[in-house]
């Protein structure tokens, strides 16, 4: 596993395949495995495939302390600067959608194409909030309780219904935290990206869940209405599409970035 200096952060990542770089970023208590492993072969004929783990995800380490958005990016693209030469198109999911978005404002000659699933610009919807407040004391009290309550509002009532009681504790039983979740979610909490928007360049595909009950469906829509020029699509699914739809959500990265 490869690893660059970004700042004071040492950042591992993973890279497959060969050509244009296509740079996959995860969300909170994520990484470039656990969220991006198992579709790396649906990108990698075509592509390079980056997975950066940030601070407080996988083996990528740093002193520690409260985390920033502009950090994050840093750190992303300088494993993309490592791994490929050239422009790359840029993919991020939940709070990775977040740091891809300020990658792109603040690297613009690095990003060809921008993907945004299930971002958002600034926390500031009350559900929201009470979301990550209540993610932060579960995870400080028990992981276990934490990784049911986000399997219990991550996925949609119907996809989880169709899983079964087995399937479901079978998935709780493999998961482990993070070694910095909590750092994460205390920057769920601060995001703010407003003043970033106007810069990015890039062309630039918002994808909104219809049955998203971590990111509202206002946090997607403020993106697209913040990005000049973007596009915007929906897919019915709850926060974890990368799981619960993934054929969807790889059609509509591959016929965004490919075309």
């Amino acid at each position: 596993m490869p690893s660059i200096a970004a700042g004071d952060a040492t950042v591992h990542y993973e890279a497959d395949g060969s050509g244009t770089g296509l740079v996959l970023v995860h969300g909170t208590q994520g990484s470039g495995a656990t969220n991006w492993g198992h579709l790396v072969e649906r990108f990698a004929g075509d592509r390079t495939v980056i997975r950066p783990d940030y601070s407080g995800s996988g083996r990528t380490a740093d002193p520690g302390g409260p985390l920033t958005v502009e950090t994050l990016a840093g750190q992303v693209a300088a494993a993309a600067r490592d791994a490929v030469e050239g422009p790359v198109d840029v993919v991020g999911f939940s709070l990775g959608a977040v740091v891809a978005a300020a990658a792109a404002a603040l690297h613009p000659g690095l990003v060809r194409r921008l993907v945004l699933v299930a971002g958002w610009p600034h926390t500031g919807d009350a559900r929201q909030r009470l979301m990550f407040e209540l993610w932060s004391d579960l995870a400080r009290a028990d992981f276990g309780l934490f990784n049911r309550m986000a399997m219990l509002t991550g996925f949609s009532p119907g996809f989880l219904e169709a899983l079964g009681g087995r399937a479901i504790d079978a998935a709780l039983a493999v998961s482990a935290p993070e070694p910095g979740m909590d750092r994460q979610i205390d920057l769920d909490l601060r995001v703010d990206i407003r003043g970033l928007l106007p810069a990015i360049t890039a062309p630039t595909l918002v994808v909104g869940l219809a049955q998203d009950q971590i990111v509202p469906p206002s946090g997607p829509v403020a993106l697209h209405e913040g990005i000049a020029g973007s596009r915007y699509v929906e897919i019915d699914s709850g926060h974890l599409v990368l799981h619960e739809r993934p054929d969807e959500l790889v059609e509509t990265v591959r016929a965004f970035v490919l075309d």
